[in-house]
């Protein structure tokens, strides 16, 4: 299945750009995606723990179970004052 992955903030900065498409098998959770992202991209991998992720406008844990043409969206950790 692919999904595209849509990265905010110092993840896109990091990766050079703010889509990516992500190739995963058949019954992919949300954790194998971060690990196949994690694999070509330093910046996901480094942020991997700390990364809030949402599929389709919803927040999800790791386990969630993806489908074919899913959006996720990754959120690193935000600070501000």
């Amino acid at each position: 299945m692919r999904c595209e992955v849509l990265l905010f903030a110092q993840l896109a900065e990091a990766a050079g750009e703010a889509e990516l498409m992500v190739d995963l098998p058949d019954g992919a959770s949300v954790a194998d995606a971060l690990e196949a992202l994690s694999q070509e991209h330093e910046s996901i991998a480094a942020l991997r723990n700390r990364i809030a992720v949402a599929v389709d406008e919803a927040y999800v844990r790791a386990g969630t179970i993806l489908e074919d043409g899913c959006t996720l969206v990754l959120i690193p950790p935000v600070s501000g004052g």
